[in-house]
């Protein structure tokens, strides 16, 4: 058995998890989406991903430690110059610390193409919002039913009755609903949708006439998750009345786009629902 092999075996298996993980990390949803949609990945949710991730990144230190401890001799060489003195600032070294400059400095004053690596990864996570939702407020899912339903303001039996008539099963309103998610094998998103549904079909509509103040910081993708519709239908149905919007956009900068007020906006939104309720 041979210390300095092992290390460099190990720093390299290691690398490969990082190089796994750090790919991983970097699709995956923002924390509150993935922990409000349950989201996971080959069966690892996104906390199991960054647990890997850290004692891999762990290891490979701890191996490069002890690589670099038995490869010394070899490393000073290439501090040597061609009289065989040891100078930190060779040609080599310079060349590698400009190189690593770069990707600092280039990442943050934003300049293409590490800008663009960003901008990527910027998109991926607006995409993770269209498709599994934003939930209403950050780790909603910790939220017990009934503080949830006291702070969404909704009607607490009819979002019960909403639950039920969706098959889910609830011991108690004063579990958080990531358990009752959790023992029903849904997301928490998904408990939340059955709430809304059955606290809105009660009213005979989808939405309110009047939603309340703050309505134009809303943006569209938090409304569809507080009304339970679906994406990607409203920005196509609004669309093809001609008015033009993005999931990420606050319902004020849709209306301004659109010559339009906020209320005016999401009365379409909601007469296209009712619609879609009539059918």
């Amino acid at each position: 058995m041979q210390m300095r092999r092992i290390a460099s075996l190990t720093a390299f298996l290691s690398m490969f998890f990082i190089l796994l993980t750090s790919t991983v990390l970097f699709i995956v949803p923002q924390g509150r989406v993935a922990y409000w949609a349950d989201w996971k990945l080959w069966g690892l949710s996104k906390d199991d991903w960054t647990a890997i991730h850290i004692n891999s990144g762990i290891l490979f230190l701890a191996a490069l430690v002890i690589h670099t401890f038995y490869n010394w001799n070899s490393i000073t060489l290439y501090l040597r110059n061609k009289r065989r003195q040891v100078k930190i600032f060779t040609v080599d070294f310079n060349l590698a610390l400009a190189l690593t400059l770069l990707f600092v400095a280039g990442t943050q004053f934003v300049i293409p193409p590490f800008s663009t690596i960003i901008d990527i990864n910027t998109r991926i996570k607006e995409a993770a919002v269209r498709k599994y939702g934003d939930p209403p407020y950050g780790h909603a899912e910790l939220s017990t039913l009934r503080d949830f339903s006291r702070h969404m303001d909704l009607d607490l039996e009819r979002a019960l009755r909403g639950l039920a008539e969706a098959g889910y099963t609830v011991e108690s309103d004063l579990r958080p609903l990531k358990e009752i998610a959790l023992a029903n094998g849904v997301a928490p998103q998904e408990i939340y949708l059955a709430m809304v549904r059955g606290s809105l079909s009660a009213n005979g509509q989808r939405m309110p006439e009047k939603p309340g103040q703050g309505l134009g910081k809303l943006t569209l993708g938090e409304l569809c998750t507080r009304y339970g519709l679906n994406t990607d239908q409203i920005v196509n149905a609004l669309q093809e009345k001609n008015i033009r919007s993005e999931v990420g956009m606050s319902l004020k900068q849709v209306a301004e786009l659109n010559g339009l007020s906020a209320m005016e906006v999401y009365d379409t939104i909601r007469k296209i629902t009712d619609q879609d309720s009539s059918n």
